[in-house]
């Protein structure tokens, strides 16, 4: 254990603390299993190390990646009875999902040693929803962490400490913007490359983005599904072409020939992607819960990821504008598509494109708002796509 305790320490020194995200806040510490979900790269173990750092008395206190080599020779359950044992009173476990019988032995240890606050995350999005083999629904709280809005990344990017702007101070155009010499569209641009994963600012930010989508890929869903090779490989072609032509309206039978999968399938696959954060489904709305109704598109999880699967670097401007838009306010807010545009929110239309995009579509709407990529400011019923980025 004192390797454990080297290595916790180790990491913890080298954690910086020049911005904490305001997704720590939204945790409630002080539950007894909290369960912190995202894709890789989002900052989960920064985190929980800021948070250590910050609140923990480090004496009691240890964390742990699941897949340190400790524990090839030492099960997660043996651990934390001798931990609490020695006095210890709250137990971070990183990278869970590397450890197969995770679930199991986390219900136990809840069970049994009931003084022992746990707090475990991972990147798999699909094992941590489901588990293995214990249902941990009734025992742990979950958090999902999403990638950096463009406010985070502008804070991040200049040392800023700009403030969130609801709904509909986004579309007064309410926006803690510095201007003067700044301008919005020049980070923008640059947002939608790398921004949303913390790691921007590395030199290798596009390899690391492209190792993690491919992981994801290869093996995080596979082995969540069990899925046998020539299954995995259809699953990333199946990433392939909807990447390619997203937004993309699913049709089963479609891309059943194409993958040369049964057409029953095919919604496994996609559900598949989608869960792990790759991808993001826009539903039709007439319903209480938009998760059970119709999937009328697909976009990807984030502009980035365009980037990941271009092989030429370039990204479409249509698709970007969309997908940000889409990954954005859905954080907040119940997205759903529009009969007569592209979006909608709490009865709002919203129609989103370019500089040469026309009020058309949304003259049929009630309420209804152009969101554009060329825009500084807001001008009356047209609004900045940046500016929803300020929406967490």
């Amino acid at each position: 254990m004192e390797q454990l305790y080297n290595t916790f320490r180790l990491k913890l020194s080298l954690t910086p603390m020049e911005y904490v995200r305001e997704f720590h806040d939204k945790i409630n510490w002080s539950n007894r299993l909290i369960c912190i979900m995202g894709e890789k790269g989002v900052g989960k173990s920064t985190l929980i190390l800021q948070h250590i750092k910050q609140f923990d008395n480090l004496e009691e206190t240890l964390y742990v990646t699941a897949d340190n080599i400790y524990f090839s020779g030492h099960t997660l359950y043996d651990l934390a009875q001798s931990f609490f044992r020695t006095g210890g009173k709250r137990l971070y476990i990183d990278e869970i999902h590397k450890y197969k019988p995770w679930s199991t032995e986390i219900k136990n240890i809840y069970d049994d040693i009931p003084l022992l606050q746990v707090v475990y995350s991972g990147s798999s999005l699909l094992a941590l929803q489901k588990g293995n083999k214990a249902d941990l629904s009734r025992r742990a709280i979950p958090y999902t962490m999403p990638g950096l809005s463009f406010r985070e990344y502008l804070n991040i990017r200049n040392g800023w400490f700009l403030k969130p702007s609801s709904l509909d101070d986004i579309l007064h155009g309410r926006i803690d913007f510095p201007y003067g010499e700044q301008r919005p569209l020049v980070y923008y641009k640059d947002y939608c490359k790398t921004g949303f994963y913390p790691y921007f600012q590395e030199s290798d930010a596009p390899i690391r983005l492209e190792n993690a989508v491919l992981s994801t890929v290869e093996n995080d869903i596979p082995a969540y599904a069990e899925m046998t090779v020539a299954s995995a490989v259809k699953l990333k072609k199946l990433m392939y072409i909807l990447s390619k032509s997203v937004p993309y309206k699913p049709s089963n039978d479609k891309l059943g020939r194409d993958l040369g999968i049964s057409r029953n399938n095919v919604p496994d696959y996609i559900e598949y992607l989608t869960k792990s954060g790759l991808f993001n489904s826009l539903h039709e709305p007439g319903h209480s819960d938009n998760l059970l109704s119709k999937v009328e598109k697909l976009y990807l999880g984030n502009s980035n990821i365009a980037l990941a699967l271009s092989e030429d670097g370039f990204i479409d401007s249509g698709n970007m504008r969309e997908t940000n838009f889409l990954a954005w306010t859905s954080q907040t807010h119940i997205v759903t598509s529009s009969k007569i545009s592209d979006f909608e929110i709490d009865g709002i239309t919203f129609e989103v494109g370019g500089k040469n995009k026309k009020g058309k579509q949304i003259k049929e709407a009630e309420v209804g708002y152009l969101v554009k990529d060329d825009l500084e400011f807001a001008a009356g019923h047209s609004i900045p796509i940046w500016m929803f980025g300020f929406i967490y």
